[in-house]
């Protein structure tokens, strides 16, 4: 999606400006007027690829509204709305209480847009950057059954759900790259600043040295040379693999590469799946039509080979086609999944069903997470210690064969 900035005028007549993202151009002036707003200029952003948006994108990090922060947002909502706090009072005492500058920031315009006469839902939908299109229509669905309590506590449990699966493989990925890491680290020091050293001494005392060695010495003689060459290189080339990743072209590939990946690729799979499954069996638990919520559902996915294949579905099913029939073809599908699916189709209890699939691949990743460490961990060892060895030996030998010659 593209992001649009806009200048436009409310009921009353005010003048709001603001940005929105949309497909097109169209499609930003019509989710303008659903929020009672009337377009008087709207302008195309820059484009993501541009050093300008990376320079957003950076900066957006630092003044955000976290998923906890939401979370917790969503809870006392749900609270006050419970006690039947109106809905305006509820978010000026969250807003007067919350810590976060930024959530403070959008409070007091949704206070405002509600004041002017505007949904909550959709004064929900200005703030992209924040609310999700998922947790929009979950509180849009809410407002037309007159349970908005109910859908605002689905909004909580599915941001925290989400959060929590995350979180685990985040946390299962941290101490194998953290170790990786200092690894490396230590290794360019001791090439760079120790090794050195050590190759004078040789060269000194003249001693006959294997190839292995000789290949260590050119690369520290090297380093300790150019090693803010091999500096800048090495952040160079991080950074830009970290610029084509925020392309268009480049999030595809790397979405591609994530899933297929060994050891983790099943899991970030088992993840996407289980977002999928419980943010499709929530929309549809809340009234809103199976191809809306499945183009809902492939917009918050987070993965883009995932995305297209719930796009597709969606296009099956809108032709009177079944969803199960593409997930079955779909080769990043477990048969099993679209096989549940099928089943809820034919019964009537696609919601429920989705919720057991839900369950299903959250235990699942969890297990998979806790046993991530154990399946790293001798393969760490093993690349760690071939590393220190192959150090060991190039150096210590020659060393060991002058304390010979000595003797």
């Amino acid at each position: 999606m593209a992001k649009f900035n806009f200048k436009a005028k409310n009921k009353a007549g005010e003048i709001k400006e603001g940005y929105v993202e949309a497909q097109n151009l169209d499609a930003a002036a019509e989710m303008l007027q659903k929020s009672q707003l009337f377009p008087i200029d709207i302008t195309k952003g820059e484009g993501s690829g541009s050093l300008v948006s990376l320079k957003k994108d950076i900066l957006k990090y630092y003044d955000r509204v976290t998923e906890k922060e939401q979370v917790v947002f969503f809870r006392q909502l749900a609270v006050l709305i419970e006690a039947r706090v109106p809905v305006v009072s509820s978010l000026t005492a969250i807003a007067d209480q919350t810590t976060s500058k930024y959530l403070k920031k959008i409070l007091g315009e949704i206070i405002s847009d509600i004041e002017d006469g505007m949904p909550f839902s959709n004064a929900l939908e200005k703030h992209r950057d924040v609310f999700s299109v998922l947790t929009v229509n979950i509180i849009r669905a809410g407002e037309a059954s007159g349970n908005l309590k109910k859908s605002i506590d689905y909004v909580a449990n599915n941001i925290e759900k989400n959060y929590t699966l995350v979180s685990r493989v985040r946390g299962a990925m941290m101490y194998p790259g953290i170790v990786m890491i200092v690894f490396f680290i230590i290794g360019f020091l001791v090439i760079t600043f120790i090794l050195p050293k050590l190759t004078v001494m040789i060269k000194e005392l003249n001693a006959d040295v294997p190839w292995y060695t000789r290949l260590v010495m050119t690369v520290g003689d090297f380093m300790a040379s150019y090693w803010w060459a091999v500096a800048v290189i090495i952040l160079g080339f991080v950074g830009g693999i970290i610029y084509y990743i925020q392309s268009e072209d480049g999030k595809k590939e790397w979405d591609r590469v994530k899933i297929n990946l060994p050891i983790v690729g099943p899991i970030f799979r088992g993840v996407y799946i289980a977002r999928f499954a419980e943010n499709l069996a929530v929309l549809l638990t809340g009234g809103i039509p199976i191809i809306q919520s499945l183009k809902i559902v492939s917009s918050v996915i987070g993965n883009t080979v995932f995305e297209k294949v719930f796009l597709q579905a969606a296009e099956e099913v809108k032709i009177g086609g079944n969803m199960s029939n593409v997930l079955r073809k779909s080769p990043i599908i477990p048969p099993v999944v679209a096989h549940m699916v099928k089943i809820g189709e034919d019964s009537g209890q696609i919601d429920s069903v989705l919720g057991h699939i839900a369950r299903f691949y959250e235990q699942e990743t969890e297990m998979s997470t806790k046993n991530l460490s154990t399946l790293i961990e001798p393969i760490l060892m093993i690349v760690i210690g071939i590393g220190v060895g192959f150090m060991a030996v190039a150096v210590l030998m020659p060393i060991y064969n002058i304390a010979g010659q000595i003797k």
